[in-house]
């Protein structure tokens, strides 16, 4: 079943951590595309909030990618410098008024312009792990979702697929005008 959203739709999206707490906000995403199992969203230039009040506006344009059935999403970031991927390990998203609304579970994953890719953020998940005690069935869909997300990336399929990402900005920049 599709959300009730459409395709030139303008959103917000907010991150939470596992205790519930807001975490992040991002002002603005307007919708490119919605399928069955995902919906793909853009930015530029969008004003990030996060949760101790600072904000500042993203430099680049921005392709993300939310699933309904993977624990992340998948941020295509169109950098001077080439394009870089930001994933973040997180809850399957939901809609809840006009809000894109997901949980954080800390581990991203950064693909750079030549393919190269890191695990970040190991220390930050061990902490948030124990301070908001992850249960046993959450740190196991993390660590699988992180491999399924490393395998996406090693076949180059979905939002890492050849053009895919260009795309999608060009249908953002016609759905702007």
């Amino acid at each position: 079943m599709k959300d009730n959203i459409k395709v030139g739709q303008k959103m917000q999206i907010h991150c939470y951590k596992h205790n519930g707490h807001l975490h992040q906000l991002c002002d603005e995403a307007v919708v490119l595309d919605v399928k069955n199992d995902y919906i793909v969203v853009a930015n530029y230039k969008a004003r990030l909030t996060e949760s101790d009040g600072r904000s500042y506006h993203a430099k680049e344009p921005a392709i993300l990618f939310f699933y309904k059935k993977h624990w992340f999403n998948i941020i295509g970031q169109l950098k001077e410098f080439g394009l870089f991927y930001y994933c973040n390990i997180a809850t399957p998203y939901l809609i809840d008024d006009n809000i894109i609304k997901y949980i954080d579970y800390d581990l991203d994953l950064r693909v750079f312009p030549d393919g190269g890719f890191k695990i970040l953020d190991y220390n930050e998940y061990n902490y948030h792990k124990k301070l908001m005690n992850y249960p046993k069935e959450i740190q196991l869909i993390i660590k699988n979702e992180l491999s399924n997300l490393i395998e996406m990336k090693r076949r180059n399929e979905g939002p890492f697929a050849p053009n895919v990402i260009d795309e999608y900005y060009k249908k953002y920049q016609e759905l702007s005008k």
